[in-house]
């Protein structure tokens, strides 16, 4: 699934490292925001695949963002996976890390998981082609 263009957005430069270098070295381009103003901006001009959005933001979090997102006609169909160290309690998922239509990946997270959540996302027919 290589060569796909993932958006990474989290103000915790660490964890955008991370996970860009990561996700680099399967063969995916990554661009980066630190905000949900830059990120919204990057979705409409760069058109990523995907986006791996941050929940806690300071100035817009990531559920404002993703609203945002859904609302633009040019990023409506941009698939999102939330990242985030607050995971719902277990109850409130469908079993699946699926929150209000949406995966969820905890911070903590494997990167070998996430980019099968990644793989599994871009893969799917409602995906962008």
């Amino acid at each position: 699934m290589g060569g796909k263009h993932i958006l990474i957005v989290d103000d915790e430069r660490d964890i955008v490292s991370v996970l860009a270098k990561g996700l680099t070295a399967e063969g995916y381009s990554v661009i980066t925001a630190f905000n949900g103003i830059n990120a919204l901006a990057l979705a409409k001009s760069e058109r990523p695949d995907l986006i791996i959005l941050d929940i806690l933001m300071p100035d817009m979090d990531g559920p404002e963002v993703a609203v945002r997102l859904r609302e633009d006609q040019r990023t409506s169909d941009i698939p999102v996976i939330f990242l985030t160290g607050m995971f719902p309690k277990r109850e409130d998922t469908d079993g699946d890390r699926i929150v209000a239509g949406y995966r969820w990946v905890e911070k903590t997270y494997d990167i070998l998981k996430l980019i099968t959540v990644i793989e599994e996302i871009l893969s799917a027919p409602a995906a962008k082609a």
